[in-house]
């Protein structure tokens, strides 16, 4: 039953989240990204706030062992937001979140280089895989006639971000023997809320009252989404919710279609299906290994291993 419980919670966070993206696409029509930045940190800060206090657990989810890594990995998030919300400015809703599935690709490949994880061949293959599905995805935006426009920047910042969101859960990873989840997330939040404002000077406007609601949504929502997914992972394992992330193509290609007119094109669908099929693939391997390394522990402990 906590399974389950997990899935549901995992399905409505990454479900929560593609609104979230929608309204940042809705007031990128006329706000910096800079600005949409500050208001998805700073007003998701509340949020989190006051679910720690709910729980009478300020101090303890707050308390901080490792400063240093809660920056390095703030500056890092911070600057995978930013790209990201840039991205979804300037291409369809669909193909930004298609890109996005790269960071478990890009995961992979950071845990071997800096956290010394061995690269078996199951993950080398689905490495490729998902690469091939990447190159498939921003190849037609990288062509003669969209070189340099705004199709072709917002390709290779959606990419960007995913490379930096794996260098985020890297970090994360790393700190997580002494950090929890969700002082992890606060701190973050209130680095990107400051960090934003250096854009500051680079023209912030007064939002209109359209723009003012889908930044406050942005910020809200962008927030229950946070502590819905750090709830799943409470109640199932990384390995069983990881493949529920892909709802969020299902809501992206919905609401692209139904908001902004967006029809996915070819490219993306076949790029995102096989970036799909590579996650999947590193599920799977991960939970095999999983199960391999417990039956492994059992024997050790009976002397026979």
């Amino acid at each position: 039953m906590a399974s389950y419980r997990g899935i549901l919670l995992i399905t409505l966070g990454f479900s929560v989240l593609t609104f979230m993206s929608a309204f940042v696409k809705a007031a990128g029509e006329t706000v910096p990204t800079g600005q949409i930045v500050f208001f998805r940190a700073a007003l998701s800060l509340p949020v989190i706030g006051a679910w720690l206090w709910a729980r009478h657990d300020v101090a303890a989810g707050l308390h901080v062992e490792n400063w240093r890594g809660h920056a390095v990995r703030a500056i890092v998030g911070t600057t995978s937001m930013g790209m990201g919300f840039a991205s979804i400015t300037l291409l369809p809703l669909a193909e930004v979140q298609a890109i996005r599935f790269a960071t478990p690709i890009f995961l992979v490949i950071f845990a071997a280089i800096f956290l010394g994880e061995r690269f078996r061949l199951v993950r080398l293959v689905a490495v490729l895989i998902g690469l091939a599905g990447v190159i498939v995805i921003v190849s037609p935006r990288f062509g003669v006639t969209d070189w340099g426009g705004p199709a072709s920047i917002g390709a290779a910042l959606a990419l960007a971000s995913a490379a930096m969101a794996a260098g985020a859960q890297v970090l994360i990873k790393a700190m997580s023997g002494t950090e929890r989840s969700e002082a992890i997330a606060f701190y973050f939040l209130a680095t990107a809320a400051v960090v934003s404002l250096i854009t500051v000077p680079f023209g912030w406007v007064w939002p209109t009252p359209f723009a003012w609601a889908m930044l406050i949504l942005c910020g809200l929502v962008g927030g229950v989404g946070q502590l819905l997914l750090t709830m799943s992972y409470k109640y199932a394992e990384a390995s069983t919710l990881a493949p529920f992330s892909y709802v969020s193509m299902l809501w992206a290609v919905a609401i692209g279609f139904v908001f902004f007119s967006e029809i996915p094109t070819w490219a993306t669908v076949a790029g995102a299906a096989l970036i799909i099929a590579s996650g999947v693939l590193i599920v799977l391997r991960e939970r095999q290994l999983k199960k391999q390394e417990t039956a492994r522990r059992k024997l050790r402990a009976k002397g026979l291993y």
